[in-house]
């Protein structure tokens, strides 16, 4: 079985990534706690699965590990979806889309592990002593099922499930042959950092790389400062604020998930460890409208991206075609501030006017492009559909391969953006009985949208590039 582990680019070729499919815990999110618990809403779980993120499963098999899926659809598509549980013996069970719950199984069969995580999670939630010794009893699948969703064996809820955990690029990024593992911001997310840090420095697939698992420490001693003053000196990173988007070039954002000092203390981890020539440190304002830099810009191809056109040195259109200029539509607490560091001359940084240069810059400069940059804008960047597609992530989509990219069908007018810029428009619905058939070749496709089902996912607050954690990508 091939392990490799190297990323370089937001847009190469993807051989290996991590996910995990919507779990119980989804459907567990009351509306008193769902702001607590980082979600807008509450979801209807059967629909999400069923509907939508199966799918996403379907598809990532079919481009990245067909055997497993290959003559099956039928057989999968009229079973009791046996095939997507990972506590399921008819799981698939991919070491190319590799789900987050088989891993962490795989690991709490190591007595000594599973002692430790037992502790860990008790101490973190609260639990009594007994409830600790039951967790104890639980089988390995059992207890990474509770571990995640919160729901022990007999189906009580023992503590809050964590339902972001479907977010998986923001456990950790791939840089290179490095993993950098985040510090969540919030509460909700403290189990999942721990589940994964567990998992990435235990399970035999990451062996290899044990020694080149990066973790940013609180060096400031934020916690002895007073109640106002911490939370602006944590130490704070999600991984929808990293890209990698070329060989000697990363993105790191600062955002209301990510921190300034964490932003610093990347930048100076990159250098000393010769892994990227150049950092660039995103601003983008912190509010719930934007997260991460991912929800407002990703890359298609070399020389596209879709971005949110409130960061763009072009004016806003209205619906009727009159123009809101950009200074009026951006308020003044809403700018957003670029900087970039370069190792050889890390005291003079060089300073982008707007995100469209920035990402221009990428494309000449890094990855040596000689066509002309363009630009997809967030609802065709018409007034007021930009924020409303840009809310339901249209600007935070998954690169299969260069120009071949996923996002929500409920995201009209960037359909028609990406359309007009002459991509071929596909919904998954239709695109997968043609894979199966093979009328279509994943291989030879190029310039495409997938539009993926969305009611259920899009009020979960995150697009397909929040719901993968890339390990493999091919150079570009």
């Amino acid at each position: 079985m091939e392990h490799t582990l190297h990323v370089t680019s937001e847009i190469g070729t993807l051989k290996r990534l991590l996910v995990h499919s919507p779990d119980s815990g989804l459907g567990k999110v009351v509306p008193s706690k769902a702001q607590d618990w980082l979600f807008e809403d509450i979801v209807h779980l059967d629909t999400i699965r069923k509907d939508e993120y199966d799918y996403y499963t379907k598809l990532l098999l079919y481009f990245l590990d067909p055997v497993k899926i290959k003559g099956k659809l039928q057989e999968i598509d009229g079973n009791d979806r046996s095939f997507f549980k990972p506590d399921s013996d008819g799981f698939y069970k991919s070491d190319k889309v590799i789900e987050l719950q088989w891993l962490l199984a795989e690991i709490l069969e190591n007595e000594d592990i599973r002692s430790q995580l037992v502790a860990s999670v008790s101490a973190i939630e609260g639990c009594t002593f007994q409830t600790q010794q039951e967790l104890l009893g639980y089988s390995a699948k059992e207890l990474a099922k509770t571990f995640i969703s919160g729901t022990s064996a007999d189906k009580k809820l023992l503590f809050a499930p964590i339902p972001n955990f479907i977010f998986t690029r923001d456990i950790g990024i791939t840089i290179k042959d490095h993993v950098l593992l985040n510090k969540p911001a919030k509460k909700a997310r403290t189990r999942e950092a721990l589940l994964a840090k567990y998992i990435f420095f235990h399970h035999p697939i990451f062996a290899p790389w044990q020694n080149n698992v990066i973790e940013l420490a609180d060096s400031n001693q934020s916690f002895l400062m007073p109640e106002e003053e911490e939370d602006d000196r944590k130490t704070t990173l999600e991984g929808g604020d990293i890209m990698v988007v070329s060989n000697n070039h990363l993105l790191v954002g600062v955002s209301e998930r990510t921190s300034a000092e964490a932003a610093a203390m990347i930048t100076n981890v990159m250098f000393e460890k010769s892994l990227m020539d150049k950092v660039t440190i995103v601003r983008i304002p912190k509010k719930r409208d934007y997260m991460h830099i991912d929800t407002v810009f990703t890359q298609v191809k070399r020389d596209v991206w879709v971005m949110l056109g409130n960061f763009s040195r072009k004016a806003v259109k209205h619906e009727d075609d009159s123009v809101i200029e950009r200074e009026l539509q951006v308020k003044k607490d809403e700018k957003i501030k670029i900087t970039q560091f370069h190792k050889k001359c890390p005291d003079n940084p060089v300073y982008f006017d707007s995100l469209e240069d920035l990402l221009q810059d990428i494309s000449l400069t890094d990855l040596r492009c000689e066509n002309d940059v363009r630009f997809i804008f967030s609802g065709n960047n018409e007034f007021p559909y930009n924020a409303r597609e840009q809310w339901t992530d249209s600007c935070n989509l998954l690169a299969l391969k260069e120009g071949v990219v996923l996002g929500y069908d409920r995201n009209d007018k960037t359909t028609e953006a990406f359309r007009k810029a002459g991509f071929t428009i596909i919904h998954v619905k239709e695109l997968l009985p043609k894979l199966e058939s093979g009328e279509l070749n994943p291989e030879t496709m190029t310039d495409t949208l997938i539009l993926m089902p969305s009611a259920e996912l899009s009020r979960a607050r995150g697009g397909f590039h929040c719901m993968s954690m890339p390990l493999w990508r091919e150079d570009i």
